[in-house]
């Protein structure tokens, strides 16, 4: 979406707000013994306290008001009653939703009470990433640049990254253009970010696999060489200088 009046900029704010707030509340909820399914009811009551829809409900017919995905799984968990919280587990949390005619996105991944499967160090990668990938984006960046970026502090950290899922253009819909705002770089690709215009970044981070696999439920994705994969997500407004994180709230660059 292409920002053009403040009223429009008031509105994505809104929506980022929204989603900013119930994916920082959800994540303070979370904890051992508690269900995926509650978990996202609790979320779901929040969006529609708020006058909020969710994205994945309205776009996909999505079987949750959010993803959540657990451990191996990297994102578009369903939520369920009996998938319980367990201590250490390494849990994505993606909120998505419209307000008023206008569309926000964020994610995060965090470790539930104590690391005691050694997920925290993965953890804190892809949010690092994240955050140095946001602060490189300005008018007239080429898309792949950052792609490029994302892919060299991976391998820094010893990791690696999922190449068929990507960031987005974000605002009258859920997905819109640039589609595909990679976690690499693709020499061919010359297309920029535009001055105004509001976008999803998202990073995924893995141990191991570099794609994402369709499970048998038609929505779960695992690493196609196992392992774990953290996913950290902020919807921003791309300036001529530092772009406006509309996301903030959420506070996952202080996970």
């Amino acid at each position: 979406m292409s920002i053009s009046t403040e009223d429009e900029l008031a509105g994505m704010q809104a929506a980022a707000d929204l989603v900013a707030l119930v994916l920082r509340k959800m994540r303070a909820q979370a904890r051992a013994g508690l269900s995926t399914k509650a978990l996202d009811e609790f979320g779901g009551a929040l969006l529609k306290t708020h006058g909020g829809n969710s994205a994945p409900m309205v776009t996909y017919n999505f079987p949750g008001h959010t993803c959540i995905s657990l451990n191996e799984e990297m994102a578009h968990g369903i939520p369920a009653h009996d998938r319980l919280l367990n201590e250490g587990d390494l849990v994505n949390i993606d909120v998505s939703a419209e307000l008023n005619g206008f569309w926000a996105d964020n994610g995060c991944s965090f470790v539930i009470g104590k690391d005691i499967h050694g997920h925290q160090p993965l953890v804190n990668a892809s949010q690092s990433i994240l955050m140095k990938a946001i602060a490189k984006i300005s008018a007239g960046v080429k898309i792949s640049d950052i792609g490029y970026l994302i892919e060299k502090e991976a391998k820094k950290y010893g990791y690696q990254v999922i190449r068929n899922l990507a960031g987005h253009g974000v605002g009258r819909s859920l997905h819109e253009a640039p589609a595909n705002i990679l976690n690499f770089g693709v020499n061919d690709n010359e297309q920029i970010f535009e001055a105004n215009t509001t976008v999803a970044i998202e990073t995924f981070i893995a141990t191991h696999s570099v794609m994402a696999v369709e499970e048998e439920d038609g929505w779960t994705l695992t690493g196609n060489m196992g392992g774990f994969t953290c996913q950290h997500e902020h919807t921003i407004m791309v300036t001529e200088g530092a772009p406006l994180i509309l996301t903030h709230g959420n506070g996952i660059e202080k996970i």
